[in-house]
Formats: structure tokens, C-alpha cells, sequence
């Protein structure tokens, strides 16, 4: 039996299990993968008895990826400009292999969803931690990036990080450039609040596509409602990403790349 888990707090709404057995049963793979409650104190030694009751691999979400990173022996590039991981692989050696796999999933949703042609112009909405696990494989996708940020030096410091990857600036929210974006991502959590972040409604109207890394249970987020109220003409929500970062782990995991469609209406 292969063991897996997902390791979070809180993690009951978590879909990874259903996921990755959707994808087991795919590959015809004996998976057992639970969700796995994680404790703020001893998140760290939770992890080190998973791996030595014989864990081989597990998902990592809120708030542990920057524990989880600094836990690990070994990382993917993706991984360490991140600074964050959401996937762990035990070698066979025992050592800790880190990656993670949340830029790859938005990359391989936004090619799924023919959104994606090389340097294109896209605006990124907030410069945290969801905004930096994403920048290299965009990047790397010869896509040309602006931050927008309410706070410019914490925008900044991630377009100073990531220069030497290809084309990023920062703004401010209030300074974005009046041009017609390709794509505008929102990396912001303002949408669990119910809130939408404050740029002109004229930005979001030229804009080819509005993707918002959130999704919601049987609605629009916030963000896709006033994009598609500002006349945005394609919007899409973050499920996809969800589906394709597990995509990604489970090929880590296993070396083959599972098939997403059917689970694409997963909710």
C-alpha cells in the first residue's frame, strides 16, 4: 500500500483525497492518502512519525509550507524561490525531497484553458505568499509580469527576487498601467472576506481574461462576479489550479501525469 497524506489546519474541507484517489484509480494505484490534522507545536515531529510509520509522500497546505520547506533535505528550484513547499517525496534513501507544484498548477490550467501564448502581459493583484509560488513557472512560460501591490516595497522585493527570470515590474494598486492586460490573476485572500481588491473597473473591462486563484462552492468568487460585472470578457476560477497542482505531485510521486478533465466540475 502506498501511504499519502495531506497535512494542514484546518484540513476537514480539503479535497486532496478525493483527488488523488481520482487519480490512483486512473493509474490503477493502491493508494491509501488521508487528511491529517496538524498541530502548531509539533507540526515538525507529526511530519518525522509520518515518514517513519512508513509515509512516503504528502500535500502540505495552511499553515506549514514554510515548515515544511525548512523540515525537507532537498528542494525543487520552483521550490526554493518560493520558499515555500506544498509537496514532500521520502527518497529511498530517506532524505526529503521538497517541491512545489502551485505555479505549475495555474501554468498548466491557464495552457489548459488555451489562456496562455509566450509574452503575453499579465497583471498579478497582491505580492504574498500564493503570488510568490507562482512566479518562476510563469516566468518561465516567457509570460511578462506586473505586480500590483497596496504596499509597493513588499511588491518590489518580489520583482528585485525574480529579475534575473525574466520580465517583472512592480506598481501600486492605484498606479497600474491603463493597458490592456492579456491576463489579470488575483493572488489575493481578500475574497474569503467577501471583498474585492480595489483597481480601476476600466483595467479589468480591457482585459482578455480574469482568473482568480480562490474558488467558491456553487458561485462566482467575488473577484470573477465584478470582472464579470466590470465586462471582462473570459473569467475562470482556481479549481483548475487545485486540480493541476495535485496533478503535478501525484507525477512527482508516481512519474506519470494523471489526466485532470473529469475532475474539473469537482466542488
Amino acid at each position: 500500500m502506498n501511504n499519502y497524506a495531506v497535512w494542514g489546519n484546518p484540513i476537514a474541507q480539503s479535497k486532496s483525497p478525493e483527488i488523488q484517489q481520482h487519480f490512483a484509480a486512473q493509474q490503477a494505484i493502491d493508494l491509501a492518502y488521508e487528511r491529517k490534522l496538524g498541530d502548531e507545536v509539533r507540526f515538525e515531529q507529526q511530519l518525522a512519525d509520518f515518514f517513519a510509520d512508513g509515509g512516503q509522500g504528502c500535500n502540505i497546505t495552511a499553515p506549514f509550507k514554510a515548515r515544511a520547506f525548512a523540515l525537507a533535505d532537498l528542494h525543487s528550484e520552483r521550490c526554493l524561490t518560493a520558499e515555500a513547499c506544498n509537496t514532500l517525496k521520502k527518497l529511498p534513501d530517506g532524505r526529503l525531497y521538497a517541491d512545489n507544484t502551485d505555479g505549475a498548477g495555474l501554468v498548466s490550467d491557464l495552457q489548459r484553458l488555451g489562456w496562455l501564448q509566450p509574452q503575453q502581459n499579465i497583471l498579478i493583484l497582491g505580492a504574498g505568499g500564493a503570488t510568490k509560488g507562482v512566479l518562476l513557472p510563469l516566468l518561465q512560460a516567457q509570460q511578462q509580469i506586473t505586480l500590483a501591490n497596496r504596499t509597493l516595497a513588499k511588491a518590489q522585493q518580489l520583482a528585485d527576487k525574480f529579475q534575473s527570470h525574466g520580465s517583472i515590474q512592480a506598481v501600486e494598486l492605484d498606479h497600474i498601467p491603463e493597458k490592456r492586460f492579456d491576463v489579470i490573476i488575483n493572488a489575493t485572500s481578500l475574497g474569503l472576506q467577501g471583498k474585492v481588491v480595489e483597481i480601476k473597473a476600466e483595467i479589468m473591462q480591457k482585459c482578455g481574461l480574469a482568473y482568480d486563484m480562490q474558488y467558491a462552492k456553487g458561485s462566482d468568487t467575488p473577484f470573477i462576479a465584478w470582472a464579470k460585472q466590470c465586462g471582462a470578457a473570459q473569467t475562470a476560477d482556481g479549481i483548475g489550479m487545485l486540480i493541476g497542482q495535485a496533478a503535478h505531485a501525484f507525477e512527482l510521486w508516481f512519474g506519470v501525469m494523471p489526466e485532470v478533465s473529469a475532475l474539473l466540475k469537482i466542488r
